[in-house]
């Protein structure tokens, strides 16, 4: 297996100063973004191996608080290829001669393309979904293949890791299944690359199959390919889409034998005596699990809200262009803008709050922009991929205004700390072998980042609480609080805050219910 790699690893002794996702950020506007090499942080990227240039399919930000500024890019030639968007990046004028300025290493993961990417287990590992029918896991540190996933019978589109136990993932297949899997499996046989692989703890076929019915008139089978897979917040729901139609679907991992909830657009009249079917490209959802996206080949980004799905999509985000189509589209993660690749060149950003408002358009690309991704620990910056082999980094020229208002959306979910976040608040370094070390040291001389403090403070989550709730609470007797608690599990809300001593309860319970 090729392995290239430069002097300058990340994957080192990194603290974190922050744990991202348990504070709110301060809110910045998106209307004054660039890619051009001004300063560190923007610029193009060439896509080329060997001088052979080659079309990325998706990009990702490391979603940790270690190393936000890591960026994964696959490509059609099966290469990874990791970038350091902290670095003076080329512009568009000098991005062939720059391609390797600031790429910190790659290699050939897989014989075929990569369609999806995702970062796991707090940036040490990652997932590459291809069209070898396989996915495959990586230790992003050592970039060596730890574990084989093998069951699709098609190429691999979509892989999605669970929010809080990355072991659990799941993944979606062109040959119209998703497949659920259990990495503290033993992986049990070997492939033809010696690799060990694991088999689905639960695979279903034909997920968004139409029935005969409903298929063309020659009678010709549609599309059937998953082309997002999405772990909802509850950690038990998926959400599911397919290339047949806008129906975005909703399974209980618990009982996978039908889907519990499904929803779509409304249907709009039409003289033709058939409807067109547009099919979902992707799927994503914010950091509070409340809100959830899917660009739809209709041209349109729908934002559905998870608790009331039955309602259809509550905003609907439009391409300009007529003919194109929405290829990608991700929320920020605070829920406040809509960023979306389009067929037609452009990349767009809404403001979710005023859909009806113009977009801010990011010019530049020459080909359809394939895949988009935002930044974790920048609001204001972005990624954009697209067939014209480049990749283009955003970062908002000037600062816009601030808002330290908390969004209302981060109240109607609360997380508990995992062990793993609690680790990274007390500072304690990951391992790291002797090598890595002296690679992270050499970068370091390069690249100048602020220490971090030596000791944090153990940080505690806790709901804010007025003085007179908290003393009422102890003047209810056991019948009152026994009807509050039955009042609070019968809401909505109690799907994403499930309260106290109740038996856990997912957004396909409460639709059960009702």
């Amino acid at each position: 297996m090729e392995n290239r790699c430069r002097p300058s690893s990340f994957f080192g002794d990194l603290r974190s100063r922050e744990l991202n996702g348990l504070r709110v950020r301060k809110r910045s506007h998106l209307g004054d973004l660039s890619s051009d090499a001004s300063g560190a942080g923007a610029g193009v990227l060439a896509i080329e191996h060997d001088g052979e240039p080659s079309p990325p399919t998706a990009v990702s930000f490391c979603k940790s608080s270690r190393n936000p500024h890591l960026l994964a890019v696959s490509d059609e030639e099966g290469y990874i290829s990791f970038y350091d968007t902290r670095r003076s990046l080329p512009s568009y004028s000098s991005c062939w001669e720059g391609a390797g300025q600031a790429r910190v290493c790659n290699w050939i993961a897989h014989s075929n393309a990569i369609f999806d990417i995702c970062w796991n287990k707090e940036d040490n590992q990652i997932l590459t979904a291809s069209g070898d029918q396989h996915i495959k896991i990586w230790n992003a540190e050592k970039r060596t293949c730890t574990g084989s996933l093998a069951g699709h019978t098609g190429s691999v589109k979509t892989v999605c890791s669970h929010s809080s136990n990355p072991d659990l993932v799941v993944s979606g297949s062109r040959d119209g299944s998703f497949a659920l899997w259990d990495l503290r499996c033993s992986f049990s046989s070997t492939n033809r690359f010696g690799e060990t692989c694991l088999s689905p703890i639960s695979l279903v076929n034909d997920a968004h199959a139409l029935t005969q019915r409903k298929r063309g008139r020659r009678g010709k089978a549609d599309s059937k390919s998953i082309t997002s897979v999405l772990y909802l917040k509850d950690g038990i729901s998926i959400a599911t889409a397919g290339a047949v139609n806008s129906v975005v679907k909703f399974w209980d991992t618990r009982n996978l034998k039908t889907s519990i909830i499904q929803t779509c657009p409304a249907a709009e009249p039409s003289t033709k005596s058939e409807k067109i079917q547009h099919g979902i490209t992707s799927l994503s959802q914010d950091s509070y699990g409340v809100s959830l996206a899917a660009s739809c080949r209709d041209n349109r980004i729908y934002l559905y809200d998870v608790l009331k799905l039955d309602r259809g999509p509550i905003k609907i985000f439009s391409g300009s262009k007529i003919g194109s189509f929405f290829v990608k589209s991700v929320i920020s993660l605070d829920g406040a803008h809509i960023l979306g690749g389009s067929s037609d060149d452009n990349a767009y950003i809404w403001q979710v709050r005023r859909p009806e408002s113009a977009p801010t358009i990011l010019k530049g690309h020459q080909g359809e922009v394939t895949s988009v991704d935002w930044c974790s620990s920048e609001l204001g910056k972005v990624v954009t991929s697209s067939d014209d082999f480049m990749v283009r980094v955003w970062k908002m020229n000037k600062d816009g205004c601030l808002n330290t208002r908390s969004p209302a959306a981060i109240r109607k979910r609360i997380i508990a700390p995992s062990v793993e976040p609690r680790r990274l608040i007390l500072d304690e370094p990951p391992t790291c072998s002797a090598s890595m070390k002296d690679n992270f040291q050499a970068m370091e001389a390069t690249v100048h980042e602020p220490s971090s403090p030596a000791q944090c403070k153990v940080v505690e989550f806790r709901t804010p609480e007025s003085g007179r709730k908290r003393s009422s609470s102890f003047l209810m007797d056991g019948k009152e609080m026994q009807e509050s608690l039955e009042a609070i599990s019968g809401s909505p809300s109690s799907v994403l805050s499930p309260p106290p001593s109740t038996k856990r309860r997912t957004i396909l319970d409460y639709y059960h219910s009702v």
